[in-house]
This record gives structure tokens, C-alpha cells and sequence, in this order.
């Protein structure tokens, strides 16, 4: 639903808008504006949404927590909004699991996974759904001569469904289920979805195909601003995917000056990790395969390489152990400002969660989405299209490092580097775009079909450009950033300066 307008996403803003304005106005008290909000946001005596107003109003409080960064609490729990707001502020209450939460009477109990006659059944002659189901599970009313489904002998092959000339049966899931490559998610005693966090791999695609809004990640919108209130110097680093989530005449040199109005030290294209990730992937690559390895994988996708990690240990060597470009872009702003923090503005909810990582936290202080600063944006009364460009909005950064956003721009980059460095090494690449075909790709390399290969995976259809954080149509994005990336000056990872000092940056 990225483009679209929804009821959702308008909620959403309004959240991350309110929660950066508590952030901002330290004069407020925090306890008793949190739950004066849900009034706010949900005014009136009449639902807008759902069945009545007081539940509008609990869900949109547990939206309010979670993106403070609080943990989320079921019906059950009798406290108030504001129950232990003070820890908030404390840094370990983010990094608290889970990330991704169900809010539980916020569901609507979809049905799993049923196959369905639905009215416009003409009750016809040819009956061929009668005809080919297995189980003799459709049979015709006596009365209304339409089709019927016994759901109990139904084995949902969707037999049914391919041959009905009206398009009349059709085939349920849940949504959030649907567009859960890892099958992470279930049915509670309630009938509600719950998660299973032991597959899980955060890459928020449930979050956005849920119509109910009933799934919501945590935030660290005021803890980042709150230490830059603080006196930190907090330098941003925006992934390649930024380009036209924030309007279409937002230039790099606006959104600088716009992170400028917001306190930030700077800002830095994830562009230049992406080129030093390519760097770092070419030489593994030419090194290990297929004198070590049988194949390699890419690691920028944290969901992915998670994946891949869980359901295929035995090969959870072959992914490679180069850091991400987040990583990457962090230890090059700390190396060069020593006692800086460091902000990810990025497209993904699965980089919280390798930002989460023990491993990382030392380099990435907060991860923010591009949803949530557009709310922060909002919150400041910052309209980006305005303002006049930065003159040092650019950076150094190649074609192939910002097409990183796209799929297959992360192989392509790696390829490029190779065939510079070693023009006589022949590089076969394979890819895939979303977890359910990321698994099928692994199942292949698994059975040796893929020797010798680069495989890239990426948790989103269509690369990050279509993670859970964006704002925008998702090949409208991938347009823009393709455009984006003709401007650079180099078009391989290796033109840029920032590649001379991978070295330094890697142990």
C-alpha cells in the first residue's frame, strides 16, 4: 500500500508527528501528554474505524508506546498509558525484544487460509469446480444451484478457484501471513496472528500488508532527538532509497539542509558503505569461491542473510561476512569524528533489528525509518521541497553504490568491482527478490545448483526501495533512484575516494 494514501498510514504519521513534538517540548510532561494524545489523535464521541471509539483510542495509546519505543501490552494489563514512561529514555528499553509487536485487540481474526464461493457464483451449468476438486469437497446447493465448500474436506489446492469462469470461489489468507516469507506467523486461541519470533526476521512486510494496522514496530524517534537536544553530535546516514520519499523535488542538497534545521552535525550517503560493502564482497568472492566456498551471498540485506542463516545452517558459511553498508558508513563517521553518534535513516525495519545486535550498537546509535522523519519533519514544520539546496548536499558515492537500493544492484556493484579488478574472472550471478523466493534460491544453491555463483537476496519485492519504512510507490523509487545514481561521477565502487580506507575500517 506504499502511495496510497490510507486511513493507516495517516494514523501512523500523526504518531511519529506527536511523539517527536513530546520529544521536542521538554516543558511538557511527558506522562500526562501521552494520555491526553489518544484524544487528540481519535477526537469525538463516534469511531471512524472500528466498532467504537474507546477502542480506537487503545490502539492508537499502543502505538503511541511502541513508538517511544516502550514495549506493547496485551487487553489484559490494567495500567495507564503513561505506566513507566520514565523508560523511555533509557537505552536498553528499545533494545528489548520483540521489535515487530501484534497488537492484539487491534486484529481482526482474518480467516488463515480458506477457499470461498462468494456471491457472484452464477450457479451454472458446466459446474467444473464441482469437476476437479480431489476431495469431493464442492458440491451445489439444492436450492440456489450454487457451489458450496465443505471447509473440512477442502485442502485449499485452489483447483477450484483456476477454473470457475466468473472468478466466484475465491482463495483467503491472511494478509500479514500472505506476505510473511519466513511462515512466522499463526493463529492464537483467539484466532488472532501472533508471531513467532524464533523465525522472524523482522523484515516488516506483515507491518505493511496488515489493512488493520494491527502490527507496529518500535521507534527511537525520541531518544535520537532528545540526544540531540542533549548536545550530541549526531550525524545522519541516509540510505540510497531516499530519493523522492520525501517529495519529488527533494534534492540531496534540501534534505541536507533540512537534517541541518534539525540539529544533525551532518549527513552522509549510506552510498559510500554500499561502495565499500562492493569492495569488500569482490575480493571475498575472488578469493573463496570456488576454492573455499561453492558459492557466496551477499550480506547488505540483514533479513536476508538472517534467513538464510536460520533455515540453512549448513551454508551459513557461504554468506558473506562482509559488513553492511549501514556498518560500514557508521565506523567511517566515527573514525572520522571520534564521540559522534550515528543515525541510520533508512527504508527497513530489519536493519533495528541489526542495529540491535551487540556487535553493531557500538556503531549505529539509532535507526529510524523514512516514514519517521517525515513525522519529525512535521513536527519542526519543516517543508524540505522549500528550502534552498545545501551546496555540499552530494557525496562521493558511484552509480553502483546508490543502485544498491534496487534489486539486483548489490550483485551488479560486486560484479563491476571484479571485472575492473580481475577482467579475467568470469562472475555468474543469481538472484531473488522477497523471502519466499530468497528460500527457493537457497534450496537450490543447498542441492548445488548455484556453484560457483554470487547470489543476491533481498527480503523486499524490489529491493529496499520497497522496504517496510517507504513512503512511495515502489517503482516510482526505483526510477528515481536509477536516475539518481546516472549523476555520480564514478560508476564503479572502486572511482571513490572512500575505498582507499576500507582497511581501516575493517578488522
Amino acid at each position: 500500500m506504499r502511495g496510497v494514501e490510507t486511513r493507516i498510514r495517516d494514523i501512523r504519521h500523526r504518531i511519529f508527528t506527536e511523539v517527536a513534538r513530546m520529544a521536542y517540548h521538554t516543558e511538557w510532561p511527558t506522562d500526562r501528554r501521552i494520555e491526553a494524545l489518544p484524544y487528540d489523535i481519535m477526537p469525538g464521541e463516534v469511531a471512524s474505524n472500528r466498532q467504537d471509539i474507546f477502542l480506537e483510542r487503545a490502539i492508537v495509546g499502543e502505538r503511541l508506546r511502541l513508538a517511544m519505543g516502550l514495549p506493547c501490552r496485551s487487553a489484559a494489563e490494567h495500567a495507564p498509558l503513561s505506566d513507566n514512561i520514565d523508560a523511555a529514555t533509557k537505552e536498553e528499553t528499545y533494545y528489548t525484544p520483540p521489535l515487530i509487536n501484534i497488537i492484539k485487540f487491534a486484529c481482526n481474526a482474518c480467516p488463515e487460509n480458506e477457499v470461498r464461493v462468494t456471491d457472484v457464483c452464477q450457479g451454472c451449468m458446466a459446474r467444473p469446480c464441482v469437476e476437479v476438486c480431489p476431495k469431493g469437497a464442492v458440491s451445489i446447493d439444492p436450492f440456489t444451484r450454487k457451489s458450496i465448500i465443505d471447509q473440512e474436506k477442502c485442502i485449499k489446492c485452489g483447483r477450484c478457484v483456476d477454473v470457475c469462469a466468473y472468478k466466484a470461489i475465491n482463495h483467503q489468507k491472511r494478509p500479514c501471513a500472505a506476505a510473511c516469507g519466513m511462515d512466522a506467523i499463526h493463529s492464537d486461541a483467539n484466532g488472532r496472528a501472533d508471531i513467532d519470533y524464533d523465525k522472524c526476521v523482522s523484515c516488516g512486510q506483515c507491518l505493511v500488508n496488515c489493512p488493520f494496522g494491527a502490527i507496529a514496530d518500535k521507534s527511537q524517534i525520541f531518544q535520537m532527538i532528545r540526544a540531540i537536544q542533549a548536545g550530541e553530535r549526531v550525524y545522519a546516514a541516509v540510505a540510497p532509497a531516499f530519493v523522492g520519499q520525501f517529495g519529488p523535488k527533494v534534492t540531496p542538497g534540501k534534505l541536507r539542509a533540512a537534517m541541518k534545521q534539525l540539529g544533525f552535525a551532518d549527513i552522509i550517503e549510506v552510498a559510500i558503505g554500499a561502495d565499500l560493502c562492493a569492495a569488500q564482497e569482490a575480493e571475498d568472492f575472488v578469493k573463496e569461491v570456488p576454492e573455499k566456498l561453492p558459492f557466496m551471498a551477499t550480506s547488505c540485506c540483514p533479513a536476508w542473510s538472517m534467513m538464510a542463516k536460520k533455515l540453512f545452517p549448513e551454508q551459513a558459511n557461504c554468506i558473506s561476512m562482509a559488513l553492511t553498508p549501514m556498518t560500514l558508513t557508521a565506523r567511517l563517521i566515527k573514525h572520522h569524528q571520534p564521540g559522534a553518534k550515528v543515525a541510520f535513516i533508512g527504508p527497513c525495519a530489519a536493519k533495528k533489528l541489526e542495529a540491535m545486535r551487540r556487535t553493531v550498537r557500538s556503531e549505529v546509535d539509532f535507526v529510524l525509518t523514512f516514514e519517521e522523519m517525515a513525522g519529525i519533519f512535521e513536527a519542526r514544520h519543516i517543508d524540505v521541497n522549500t528550502l534552498k539546496d545545501d551546496p555540499h548536499g552530494v557525496n562521493d558515492a558511484s552509480a553502483d553504490g546508490r543502485n544498491f537500493a534496487v534489486s539486483g544492484g548489490v550483485a551488479q556493484a560486486v560484479v563491476n568491482v571484479i571485472k575492473e579488478k580481475y577482467p579475467e574472472r568470469e562472475v555468474k550471478v543469481a538472484n531473488a527478490e522477497g523471502l519466499s523466493d530468497c528460500r527457493k534460491l537457497m534450496m537450490m544453491a543447498k542441492a548445488s545448483k548455484y556453484n560457483g555463483y554470487l547470489l543476491e537476496g533481498m527480503a523486499c519485492p524490489g529491493g529496499c526501495v520497497a522496504g517496510a519504512g517507504t513512503m512511495q510507490p515502489i517503482k516510482k523509487s526505483s526510477v528515481a533512484v536509477n536516475m539518481y545514481a546516472k549523476q555520480a561521477e564514478h560508476q564503479v565502487a572502486t572511482g571513490t575516494h572512500h575505498v582507499a580506507e576500507l582497511d581501516k575500517l575493517v578488522d
